[in-house]
């Protein structure tokens, strides 16, 4: 059965993440595994840790996630499948390993950056993950909870859209959920869409799509991502679709450390589908 792997590290952006994911796993009627990956640290002298280090973090961590279980379950309207999940090492291998051997509906991971102290879901990991994982990721903001999804946004740079616009996970997405889809365009004033360019995705968008009734706006903008996460929060958008690709306006926030705090501190749930 599809699950929802939701990664944690006990902290409130994560815990606040997993309550996402259940409440999500719920509604869908779906299974949700509960993760926690231990790094192992290497020190100067590349020694690793003691063995007995790492069992006592891995039975705490274990322990720690039957009680998240339990209550979870207690919780929830209604009884969903939950398994948990201890491994060491690198995060994002961590989740990689785990989602190949099930049936990935998607990966929800917290994200925040109210310290300069980097958080285990925050920086490094989540924007790695954004990079790596094929799965769908969602990174939902600290303070955020699971609503029914009225309205989707796609973010959408209008180039090479029959390549790279996940057309079936957008569908079964708005249509699980009775959503209202949104098309988002920006254009840059130093790279402005042509008219042809305009009509052929609309076109293609129109006939792969048109089905769910989108509503398209259009924006002219150089702060490409601001526009995005002001329009999403002005007009209530709960999920916010981006598809990273090679010379995306997404890959290049990846690469600017005060656009990733924009987006990671966005008030609206980030769903990252790869192309």
């Amino acid at each position: 059965m599809k699950t929802i792997l939701a990664p944690t590290d006990f902290s409130e952006v994560s815990l606040n993440a997993v309550n996402y994911a259940a409440q999500m796993a719920n509604i869908l009627g779906i299974n949700l595994t509960l993760l926690h990956v231990c790094p192992v640290t290497m020190t100067y002298t590349d020694v690793p840790p003691p063995a007995l280090y790492i069992e006592e973090s891995i039975s705490k961590a274990e322990k720690q996630l039957k009680e998240l279980k339990a209550k979870i379950l207690k919780d929830a309207p209604k009884k969903i499948t939950i398994k948990t999940k201890v491994l060491t090492g690198d995060v994002v291998s961590g989740i990689k390993n785990i989602c190949e051997v099930m049936d990935t509906y998607a990966v929800v991971m917290g994200a925040d950056s109210s310290n300069t102290i980097d958080r285990f879901l925050f920086g490094g990991n989540t924007i790695e993950a954004i990079k790596s994982l094929s799965w769908p990721l969602i990174i939902v903001p600290s303070k955020v909870h699971f609503g029914r999804l009225h309205k989707i946004g796609l973010a959408c740079d209008f180039r090479d859209v029959a390549s790279t616009v996940p057309v079936d996970e957008i569908i079964k997405l708005v249509k699980e959920f009775n959503s209202e889809l949104h098309i988002l365009h920006v254009q840059t004033e130093s790279r402005k869409t042509s008219d042809l360019e305009t009509a052929n995705a609309t076109r293609w968008l129109h006939d792969q799509l048109g089905a769910l009734n989108p509503k398209y706006h259009f924006m002219v903008s150089d702060k490409v991502e601001k526009s995005i996460n002001d329009f999403a929060e002005k007009n209530k958008l709960e999920m916010l679709i981006v598809t990273p690709k090679k010379h995306s306006f997404f890959n290049k926030i990846l690469k600017s450390s005060k656009s990733k705090n924009i987006v990671l501190q966005a008030q609206v749930p980030v769903l990252s589908i790869h192309e």
